[in-house]
């Protein structure tokens, strides 16, 4: 495994990222921590996962199986643990008490404790902002993070889903205060087919020196290889992503290109599809899913993949990116 910082911390993260929300809802305990291992055992050591994620009636589920494993030892030190707070931890037709979610100082000191006792650690090493709050100053949202980066409770902060002006608006007011170094790291959506990023978020990130870690870099199962697989399956595959194909010719027609260019070059299409993000500027690493060791295995593949200049060239001719900031805006 390939290592790089992320951002402008001195914190050294693998070029791939274990995601672990189908940890709980698709993937049993005993199958997690299989994959947990793996993953340890192949040199990917940033982990990410969130106060929800177990969804539903059980949401904190998956932060609870990641702590079950900690627990069996040998493995806390070697790991950089990423949590997230901002949703509602109310189980579904449970009515949302009031300051039970987003980023309130409240909420904030409520859910770094709970998380800490789910994950069965002392310390978060990267607490992540899942969304921007519209009704809670970053004054107040720093004070509560320079309070927990004291107590030893958090190490880093970062941010997932914001936008540009909230990266900037954020840092500028952590540098303000003179407290925490400000946020260290965006989690975005980010991919060959969902581009928008580039236009402002990346820019932003790279600008404060934040690492971008890209989620869903598969988009949803449409960069997995899926008209092949529904080919040699032999029906119609099911879900999100194969629900696109068949609404949208257009988008159809582009998955088909690039899977052709693909079979062209004698290449797995997930595997590009991250090995692609590797190539991006200010990437640290993206956040790989997996639900199986097998589909683990695929994603180390990729990080091995080196890219031709041909290749890198006929994926911008199918997935044409929006071009540089500021040029994307105006001309």
């Amino acid at each position: 495994m390939k290592y790089t910082q992320l951002g402008r911390t001195g914190l050294k993260v693998g070029r791939l990222v274990l995601g672990t929300m189908n940890f709980g809802p698709q993937t049993d305990e005993a199958d997690s921590h299989a994959i947990m291992d793996a993953a340890l055992d192949a040199g990917i050591n940033l982990f990410d996962t969130a106060n929800v994620y177990g969804w539903g009636d059980n949401k904190g589920r998956t932060e609870s199986i990641i702590g079950n494993w900690f627990a069996q030892g040998g493995r806390r030190d070697k790991v950089v643990i990423a949590t997230k707070v901002y949703g509602n931890m109310a189980a579904d037709g449970e009515a949302p008490w009031p300051n039970h979610d987003k980023l309130s100082a409240l909420n904030i000191r409520r859910a770094v404790d709970a998380s800490l006792k789910r994950l069965r650690t002392d310390y978060i090493d990267l607490y992540q902002f899942h969304h921007i709050d519209r009704n809670t100053p970053f004054e107040e949202i720093w004070q509560a993070i320079d309070v927990l980066v004291q107590q030893g409770k958090i190490l880093y902060a970062g941010s997932s889903n914001f936008p540009g002006y909230k990266i900037a608006q954020a840092n500028e007011t952590a540098a303000r205060r003179g407290g925490t170094i400000g946020l260290v790291s965006e989690q975005c959506l980010y991919n060959l087919a969902e581009r928008r990023a580039e236009m402002e978020v990346i820019p932003a990130a790279q600008e404060y020196g934040l690492g971008v870690i890209p989620w869903s870099p598969l988009h949803g199962g449409l960069l997995g290889g899926i008209i092949k697989k529904q080919v040699q399956g032999g029906r119609r595959a099911s879900g999100r992503a194969a629900d696109t194909l068949a609404g949208d010719p257009a988008v159809r027609a582009q998955v088909q290109a690039y899977e052709d260019l693909l079979d062209k070059h004698g290449l797995e299409p997930g595997e590009v599809a991250l090995a692609w993000l590797l190539t991006r500027p200010g990437v640290t690493g993206p956040i790989v899913g997996p639900r199986t060791a097998e589909q683990l295995e695929s994603a180390l593949r990729a990080a091995e993949l080196e890219l031709s200049e041909e290749l890198l060239t006929g994926l911008d001719e199918i997935f044409p990116g929006p071009g540089p900031s500021p040029e994307a805006f105006a001309w």
